[in-house]
């Protein structure tokens, strides 16, 4: 075989990977979503037992759970702009094995300052995992795949919540809290061996690809998109964190984790629809998303006294919600184009402040109007959701050719 003959073969080869998913490589991906998830929230699963071996309230260990948030908020975008050029999977690598660092400290520490600090790197080091995910997982697969391939690298997040954590917390419970996350960093340095192995290296981005800040936001569509994540995750956090004072007038407050648990399999069913579908129907299922956790809004704004209307409404509201994030960063991955590390972290960044702006307006709300009003300002921001969307025809939640 002469070299044109071979240099020939091997493109088809490469063209042959490119049109199946890289199952070993995606679903390494998902596994370092999962330990970013379980890092951040097993602290809120083993309050009692971390309070009283490191000598602090349970308010104070809460905010582990806080210091990681800010991390994240504060590195995502400045962390990715500054490391654009590196080799991506060198730079991955450092990213998950940050959590086995992080984590080895907390499992470890006696003290309180120094387990909240490891708490303020973990988020820092997931900050920047999370704006790396979805443009790894577009690269990748062909065009085509691209919605799909994300999909499948999103799957650690909500296993996270609905396996991971219920498990880490009987772990805690079980062998105590420092086990925890001795048996995540163990987790860890085993991702990093099989991510070395199955996720294909990219090269950085180059000097004259690298869009400043602000011609990136200025790109066609990705204001859409980002507003349409702060409105929707802002919404879904003022309900979730507050699901169960929600729930008392129904008297349904002693079925919280029941209720959650409904959530939790509406959402996983909801990954797989929008995983078989978001390649072909993007902007479809975004309506779709928002109008289905609008209709539960609702319900819940005229029905919220029944036990039966609320088990439905939740439902329909995991459905609606379970997805999201996959095809949050599916539009931003195909809006951004060359730029999308950059524009996910600024998703990322926007995804926690919804969070952290969902914990704050939901105790306001709260305290001031009562549990009555949580429908309908969830209702209003996702009608604004759905607006942007809408109108975002042409660029951020374009329809398909």
């Amino acid at each position: 075989m002469n070299e044109s003959e071979l240099t020939a073969s091997q493109s088809a080869a490469d063209r042959h990977r490119a049109e199946r998913l890289p199952i070993g490589g995606l679903l390494a991906l998902a596994s370092a979503g999962f330990i970013t998830i379980m890092t951040e929230a097993l602290p809120a699963g083993l309050l009692p037992q971390m309070s009283e071996s490191l000598g602090v309230s349970q308010a104070l260990i809460g905010q582990l759970v806080t210091l990681y948030a800010i991390g994240s908020l504060l590195a995502a975008i400045p962390l990715t702009i500054a490391t654009r050029s590196w080799r991506r999977r060198p730079l991955l690598l450092i990213a998950m094995g940050g959590f086995a660092l992080v984590n080895s400290v907390t499992a470890l520490s006696d003290d309180y300052w120094l387990t909240l600090l490891a708490r303020l790197f973990a988020g820092v080091f997931a900050g920047l995992l999370w704006a790396l995910l979805a443009g790894y997982a577009s690269r990748m697969v062909a065009s085509h795949l691209q919605g799909r391939a994300i999909a499948v690298a999103m799957l650690g997040a909500p296993l996270a919540l609905s396996l991971g954590v219920p498990a880490g917390t009987f772990l805690g419970t079980v062998a105590g809290w420092r086990a925890s996350f001795a048996v995540m960093t163990g987790l860890t340095v085993l991702l990093v061996v099989w991510g070395r192995w199955q996720i294909p290296d990219f090269a950085g981005q180059s000097a004259e690809k690298r869009l400043p800040v602000r011609q990136v936001i200025a790109l066609p569509g990705l204001k859409a998109v980002l507003l349409v994540t702060f409105a929707y995750v802002l919404a879904h956090n003022i309900l979730y964190t507050y699901i169960a004072p929600f729930l008392q007038p129904a008297g349904l407050t002693g079925q919280t984790d029941q209720v959650l648990l409904v959530f939790g399999l509406a959402a996983l069913l909801s990954i797989w629809i929008v995983g078989l579908l978001i390649d072909r129907w993007l902007r479809e299922l975004v309506l779709i998303s928002c109008g289905l956790f609008t209709l539960s809004a609702l319900i819940l704004a005229f029905r919220s006294g029944s036990p039966a209307v609320i088990y439905v409404s939740i439902a329909i509201w995991g459905l609606a919600f379970g997805g999201l994030a996959t095809l949050l960063q599916t539009a931003l991955a195909k809006t951004a184009g060359d730029s999308s590390d950059t524009a996910q972290s600024m998703l990322v960044t926007m995804w926690n402040l919804g969070i952290a702006g969902g914990g704050l307006a939901g105790g306001m709300l709260l305290e001031n109007l009562g549990v009555m009003s949580f429908p309908w300002v969830v209702g209003s921001l996702l009608i604004l959701s759905l607006l942007v969307a809408l109108n975002a025809r042409r660029h951020g939640f374009p329809a398909a050719p």
